[in-house]
């Protein structure tokens, strides 16, 4: 189990993520369909594992 501090910088880092996969799937998509498809569908993972560390940090700071 991660401390509240590492768990608040990881969720940072892969939201920072998911909004850089969710920029470049912008970008990208009337050139090349399938690379935006994979950016939008990194940008998914990336955004659940934030909410699956979200709930865990809710569940510490109780």
């Amino acid at each position: 189990m991660k401390t509240i501090p590492e768990l608040k910088t990881r969720i940072k880092e892969l939201s920072k993520q998911a909004v850089e996969f969710s920029r470049k799937a912008s970008e990208v998509c009337l050139i090349d369909r399938q690379q935006a498809k994979y950016f939008r569908q990194q940008a998914r993972e990336a955004s659940k594992r934030t909410q699956v560390l979200i709930q865990e940090l809710k569940r510490q700071d109780v």
